[in-house]
């Protein structure tokens, strides 16, 4: 069973940044073993908004946060990092953490199958 351990998220104003961080206890050996978030909003079905391949340099974002957040990695830590910034508050929602088995679709890359997620972190950007 692999444990996801999340931090960071809280409350920021419109405009402001915060910094998400999830470890894991163990990685995948799958070489499309990828780590990342997705988030809920109350009321709003769950959005992958970043993930990237453990391991490698390929990553995933939604369109609603190109350019706006960085997903990295520090492989040895089995860490994942996720900044956010020029927060609005349509980005307010649940943050989960979650490992899943990644796969391409032509050159870009999705998650094809979740398997672990952590326990969520609030997001909250006031306007």
């Amino acid at each position: 069973q692999v444990q996801l351990k999340e931090s960071g998220g809280g409350p920021v104003q419109a405009g402001g940044s915060l910094k998400l961080s999830c470890s894991a206890s163990e990685y995948g050996s799958d070489l499309m073993h990828c780590m990342g978030w997705s988030r809920q909003a109350p009321g709003k079905e769950r959005e992958e908004v970043a993930f990237i391949l453990t391991g490698g340099i390929s990553k995933y974002y939604a369109d609603s946060v190109k350019r706006r957040f960085t997903i990295s990695e520090d492989n040895a830590k089995k860490t994942v990092y996720l900044q956010m910034n020029s927060l609005t508050p349509e980005d307010t929602a649940v943050y989960y953490c979650a490992t899943a088995r990644c796969r391409w679709r032509g050159f870009d890359l999705e998650v094809d199958e979740y398997e672990y997620w952590g326990q969520g972190s609030q997001v909250t950007v006031s306007s």
